[in-house]
């Protein structure tokens, strides 16, 4: 039987479905490229995916109210980062502990560049783990959120949803060794999307006047409306 302890991110089920999720998002996070990737995790022993196109990664660990890791911030401030700073950002089961997912969100969007990739992360709320996960967390502040919702806010502000599905095994005492990890009733999900590019808005070209001697003909082509 499974004891309750107070790191359930360090728990064998799991440490399982973190790696299941991680499986099913390599194939298509080795295509991200870019300078900088955001890694927002649960677990002090959690690394960010080796992606050969990328250069570099800030990690950042949520513990209780404050952020450890490459820096120290308060959790309930927002992210210490210039505006459109990372190509990508991967938030690992960070929605299910932050004292406001919406907001945390939001600023995750905000550090995110245009045409960047944003990554989710999560234990589906309508799956066999439910359950499991609230015992094991004491009934404590976590709160599981729902894909579809999550994909809804997400379109809201201004981003595509590019996959959303279910991975991982039906309880938290099975194990996918050798299986795809895409599962329709599995006890996870990833959700990836994709920040808009901005839009350029081509300039409004004006015609020039062109000042024509009484004396000269116009040239062929030449508009005759706009000779003065």
């Amino acid at each position: 039987m499974h004891q309750r302890d107070d790191d359930i991110y360090a728990s064998a089920p799991l440490r399982r479905l973190l790696d299941e999720q991680t499986r099913a998002l390599t194939p298509e996070l080795q295509r991200c490229f870019g300078a900088h990737g955001l890694l927002l995790c649960t677990s002090a022993d959690d690394m960010p995916p080796g992606l050969p196109l990328l250069g570099c990664w800030t990690r950042l660990q949520l513990h209780g109210n404050c952020y450890r890791g490459d820096l120290q911030a308060a959790a309930d401030e927002p992210l210490p980062f210039i505006d459109d700073a990372f190509d990508l950002a991967v938030l690992r089961h960070v929605l299910e502990v932050t004292p406001s997912a919406s907001v945390l969100l939001d600023d995750v969007i905000r550090v995110l560049a245009p045409g960047g990739v944003l990554v989710l992360t999560g234990v589906h709320p309508l799956s066999g783990w439910a359950p499991w996960f609230y015992w094991r967390t004491r009934g404590k502040s976590q709160t599981l959120r729902m894909p579809l919702r999550l994909g809804h806010d997400l379109r809201q502000a201004g981003l595509e949803i590019e996959r959303m599905e279910r991975v991982g095994c039906l309880w938290p005492g099975q194990e996918t060794k050798g299986l795809t990890p895409v599962n329709a009733f599995g006890g996870g999900y990833v959700l990836i999307a994709r920040k808009r590019r901005r839009i350029a808005t081509p300039l409004r070209i004006k015609p020039i006047p062109v000042r024509v001697p009484s004396s000269s003909q116009l040239s062929p082509g030449t508009r005759r409306s706009s000779a003065l």
